[in-house]
C-alpha cells in the first residue's frame, strides 16, 4: 500500500513563505484563499522564548472529520491517503468546513483575482466554474503526483510528482512521501527525529508530521 505523508522539520524552517506563494501562484487560488500557510508562534517563557514557523494546511487525516459530515459525498479519501473534494458533487453547505479542526477548508463565493479584474496567466489556466460556491483546500497538488507516478517518477524524490510548496521550499524544511514504505524519505525522517502531529488528541491521523528534535539513541 502507499501512505502519502508531508514532514515539516520545524529546525529548518525560516518562516519566508516561499511554500505559501509558491502554492498560491500553482493553484491561483482567490485573494483570501491559502491551502498553504505558516503561522509565526512564540514558545517558551521569558527570558527563553524562541520563535517558531509552523506550516500548515491540510492534514489528510485517516479519519478525516470533513468526510463523515459530507452530505454529497463530495470529500473522498483515497487509498493512498490523499483526502480530495470533488467539485462537481459540492453542493456549498460548508459542513466540512465547519467540522475540520485544522481550519484547512475554504468556500469560494465568487471568480475573483490578485488584482481585480485584470487575470494573470496562472489564473486563467486555472478558471473553472464548478469551484465557485464550493468548499475547496490543499490536495497535495494530486495532479502532479498521478501525472508524475504516471511516468515512473517517485513523490518526494522527482520534482515533477512532488507538491509545489515541498518542490518550493527554500530551506529544506519540508518533505513528502510515502510513509508505508520503510525505506522512504519521510519514513527515514520520521525514525531518526522526534516528531508530533497537530491535534493528534481528536484521534483524526493527521497525514503532515512535525519533526522537533532528533531521536533518542
Amino acid at each position: 500500500m502507499t501512505r502519502y505523508t508531508m514532514v515539516a522539520d520545524l529546525r529548518r524552517c525560516v518562516g519566508c513563505q516561499t511554500c505559501t506563494a509558491a502554492c498560491k501562484e500553482a493553484r491561483a487560488t482567490p485573494p483570501g484563499v491559502q491551502f498553504r500557510r505558516v503561522l509565526d508562534l512564540e514558545v517558551g517563557e521569558y527570558p527563553d522564548v524562541q520563535r517558531v514557523f509552523l506550516p500548515t494546511g491540510c492534514q489528510h487525516c485517516d479519519e478525516p472529520p470533513c468526510l463523515e459530515v459530507c452530505p454529497s459525498t463530495a470529500t473522498r479519501k483515497r487509498p493512498d491517503g490523499i483526502v480530495t473534494i470533488d467539485e462537481s458533487l459540492c453542493i456549498g453547505c460548508s459542513a466540512c468546513i465547519m467540522a475540520c479542526p485544522y481550519d484547512a477548508r475554504s468556500m469560494v463565493e465568487q471568480q475573483a483575482f490578485a488584482y481585480g479584474d485584470e487575470s494573470m496567466a496562472n489564473e486563467r489556466h486555472r478558471v473553472n466554474p464548478d469551484r465557485i460556491g464550493v468548499a475547496v483546500k490543499c490536495d497535495f497538488c494530486v495532479d502532479r503526483v498521478d501525472a508524475g507516478v504516471a511516468k515512473g517518477l517517485i513523490p518526494g524524490i522527482d520534482p515533477a510528482a512532488t507538491p509545489m510548496c515541498v518542490q518550493s521550499c527554500i530551506s529544506g524544511a519540508l518533505h513528502f512521501g510515502d510513509l508505508d514504505d520503510p525505506q522512504s524519505n519521510v519514513s527515514r525522517l520520521l525514525a531518526e527525529n522526534q516528531s508530533f502531529r497537530m491535534h493528534e488528541d481528536l484521534g483524526t491521523g493527521p497525514g503532515f508530521h512535525y519533526l522537533w528534535d532528533k531521536g533518542q539513541l
